[in-house]
């Protein structure tokens, strides 16, 4: 089974680094966030990839042409004109970057990739997230529902606190917002049928929006609730936090050694 990664976006909320890379090639603990993603999936057996790039696609293309380089001890004879790789630490992953438009929409994204698809389920994520969401157990759960779609539904914790004030503006008391105060969003790690394809129209066309609202009205779209960690990286205090995760060795989705 394909996964799918969507890495074409601006990430303008991050624009300190985003202006130099795509936000999926922003890099946590040393590596693109990205590559996390791919390495988790890589854990539960899944090592074939479609990645739809857009703005500056070519930076995905130029990390996976380099990847011999940048992870195995390699002499180069410059007299001979020879290339000697030493040890070979790379992935054992098929990696398929697909050039899928500068300001193609999400769905017209995945519309362009049908090709690469065919008439196979496949899995799908956002190339900004990382979860220690159970794929098997999604897997699981979009076999017994039957639906076309089934995505992962996470409840992030509040971003901003609660204040109490009094008429004169003076703070009451203070509270964080209780995770029990959002509601479920879509956490991507998706599981998906071909189905989704006539869905799909266009390059304006927006996953989040006609399609999924249309799966819902016809009771053909599955949610997987996940209780455990999930964080998107869109602003670079979030990217600290993964950092930090990384560094006291404490990050839920780093589940390979």
């Amino acid at each position: 089974m394909k996964v799918v990664i969507l890495a074409g976006g601006y990430g303008t909320r991050i624009s300190e680094e985003s202006h130099l890379k795509p936000k999926p090639m922003i890099e946590i603990g040393g590596k693109p966030i990205m590559w996390h993603i791919m390495k988790y999936y890589s854990h539960f057996g899944f090592h074939d990839f479609v990645i739809c790039c857009g703005y500056k696609g070519y930076v995905i293309k130029e990390f996976f042409a380099d990847y011999f380089l940048h992870n195995s001890d390699i002499t180069f004879n410059l007299q001979n004109n020879q290339l000697e790789i030493h040890n070979n630490k790379s992935e054992p992953w098929k990696v398929t970057c697909v050039d899928t438009g500068l300001n193609t929409m999400t769905g017209g994204k995945i519309k362009r990739i049908q090709k690469f698809i065919g008439n196979e389920s496949f899995l799908m994520t956002y190339g900004d997230g990382v979860s220690d969401v159970d794929i098997t157990s999604l897997l699981e759960c979009h076999r017994k529902a039957r639906k076309t779609v089934t995505l992962t539904a996470v409840r992030p914790g509040g971003r901003f606190g609660a204040l109490e004030l009094s008429e004169s503006n003076e703070i009451r008391s203070f509270k964080e917002k209780n995770i029990d105060d959002g509601g479920w969003i879509n956490g991507g790690f998706m599981v998906i049928e071909p189905q989704i394809f006539d869905y799909l129209d266009g390059d304006s066309c927006v996953f989040e929006r006609e399609p999924l609202e249309a799966l819902a009205n016809q009771g053909q779209l599955q949610a997987y609730k996940h209780y455990g960690f999930w964080q998107c990286m869109d602003t670079m205090n979030d990217k600290n936090k993964l950092e930090k995760l990384l560094e006291k060795e404490e990050a839920p989705w780093k589940v390979w050694d």
